[in-house]
């Protein structure tokens, strides 16, 4: 039903249910989006899709649904928000690519905090081959750290 959705933001907000649903299934604890409101009385000042919680680490999840590369301005505003938290880690997952740019940046990002690259495609990979989402995103992220890659190709197995 997501594929046929033509309202994005509505697609966007499926989305995000159908993730948490599927981090959840594999044991991965999950906190739903939610919004942070200002404290001056300036109303929402963040959104965000949601946070995971995978060997002891706190990941802020964005997921986009761009027909077009996901590009720097797109990923922007979520670094931000994991930059001002301590310990935080990035975790982007795109139903499209991401450009040159953007990867670039997010490699920048690594001296500072893991920010792992993720595409929908890899998602549903690893529900078509039945394998384990946990020991998928393990290596993804291990890739990540290891080889100084925000968007490693790893194998679903």
């Amino acid at each position: 039903a997501l594929f046929g959705e033509s309202d994005a933001k509505r697609r966007g907000k499926q989305l995000e249910g159908v993730l948490n649903n599927l981090f959840h299934a594999f044991g991965i604890a999950v906190r739903q989006a939610f919004t942070l409101n200002g404290t001056d009385g300036e109303g929402v000042v963040e959104q965000i899709d949601g946070v995971i919680e995978l060997d002891s680490h706190l990941y802020f999840v964005e997921m986009k649904w761009w027909q077009k590369p996901v590009g720097v301005p797109e990923i922007a505003q979520h670094m931000m928000r994991v930059f001002l938290r301590a310990e935080a880690r990035a975790l982007i997952i795109s139903a499209s690519e991401y450009t040159s740019p953007a990867v670039a940046e997010c490699r920048k990002a690594l001296s500072q905090r893991v920010v792992t690259l993720c595409t929908l495609q890899e998602f549903v990979q690893v529900l078509d081959r039945q394998a384990d989402l946990v020991g998928f995103l393990r290596r993804k992220v291990q890739a990540t750290i290891l080889e100084e890659s925000p968007f490693p190709r790893v194998a679903v197995e």
